[in-house]
């Protein structure tokens, strides 16, 4: 009996938190409507993409890697010159195959760049500070933002650039009386088949075992074979092309990019990835969208100037009530 009643308890907690985003989502979609809920679902997508890199590499090396906003932004000019440079689009492709291959080719091109961009910030910058004391990684991280910004400022200015809308804006689906754009729904699959890829790859291949218990404890693992320097250059890898596939959909999605995309992109997503429970993959993706919905519903109720403020002191809520986030585990004090 009492081992009944433990499973049972067990069930009905591993159920909690799905019924808890359900309900969430339904009372978002009444409140918001259709429309704006739509809304509220791409902007969170494009968070919760951007805050998996976060996540990821504070996990592993207990970093906070400032800079990886910015990486978000490099990836949208990087799609910006496949799109345009190399593809050879300067707007909509509505012939179907055509747009399939570019986009594949988009998707594959700007993540492949942006991993071994993150590769080589890996390399370079992190990797001669790992046993540094904790504020020099963290000061570097921010020196890094700082050069992929002039970066990006000396070769493509300083001004708002605007990105090819390959996938066709005028596409849509209706649903009675509602317009749902098809490119919202693209954005919001592409996510959650990156985030869903993610999760597989972690819990059931070689590496992603390796990257768990790198992150439980890095001295152990190397001590059981497991190469440091490795895991830890393909967490950036693919925290890195997560941002690039970011970077994708934000281009298409938006149709502009500028060289100050990655700060205020790079705050969001650090705190989604804070609200959910940093070092943790779910969390961060549930946090980015959270934090997309509060700002949607301040622009909806007239408040749109006010929706930073709400979500940061959403986020002081959180550090001073549950700091582990959502999901998060105390682990005692990390940098």
């Amino acid at each position: 009996m009492a081992t009944a009643q433990v499973a049972t308890g067990g069930a009905l907690r591993q159920l909690r938190l799905p019924v808890i985003v359900a309900a969430f989502l339904a009372s978002m979609l009444l409140v918001l409507g259709p429309n704006q809920f739509l809304n509220a679902m791409t902007l969170g997508a494009i968070y919760a993409l951007v805050a998996l890199g976060y996540t990821m590499v504070y996990g592993i090396i207990e970093l906070i890697n400032f800079a990886h906003g910015d990486v978000f932004m490099v990836a949208s000019f990087v799609a910006l010159f496949i799109a345009s440079s190399l593809l050879g689009h300067e707007g909509a492709v509505t012939d179907i195959p055509a747009l399939v291959a570019s986009i594949l080719l988009l998707f594959a091109g700007t993540i492949v760049v942006m991993a071994i961009v993150g590769a080589i910030i890996e390399r370079l910058a992190y990797r001669p500070l790992r046993r540094a004391p904790k504020l020099a990684p963290l000061i570097t991280a921010i020196g890094v933002s700082f050069i992929l910004q002039n970066i990006i400022q000396f070769t493509f200015g300083p001004t708002i650039v605007k990105v090819p809308q390959v996938f066709p804006i005028e596409w849509v689906i209706m649903v009675g009386e509602t317009r749902i754009p098809l490119l919202n729904l693209f954005v919001i699959a592409s996510a959650l088949i990156l985030m869903v890829v993610l999760q597989l790859f972690i819990s059931r291949t070689r590496t992603g075992r390796a990257m768990r218990t790198t992150s439980m404890d890095r001295d152990a693992s190397s001590l059981m074979g497991v190469d440091i320097n490795r895991t830890i250059m393909i967490t950036f890898l693919i925290g890195s092309g997560l941002a690039g596939a970011a970077g994708v959909v934000h281009g298409l999605y938006y149709g502009n990019t500028s060289f100050g995309l990655g700060f205020q992109s790079g705050l969001k997503a650090f705190t989604a990835a804070v609200l959910g429970g940093i070092g943790n993959t779910a969390g961060a993706a549930l946090g980015g969208f959270l934090i997309a919905f509060v700002e949607v519903a301040a622009s909806a109720f007239g408040y749109g100037r006010w929706g930073g403020a709400i979500v940061f002191s959403l986020l002081v809520v959180f550090l001073v009530f549950r700091p582990t986030g959502l999901l998060g585990s105390h682990t005692g004090d990390r940098a």
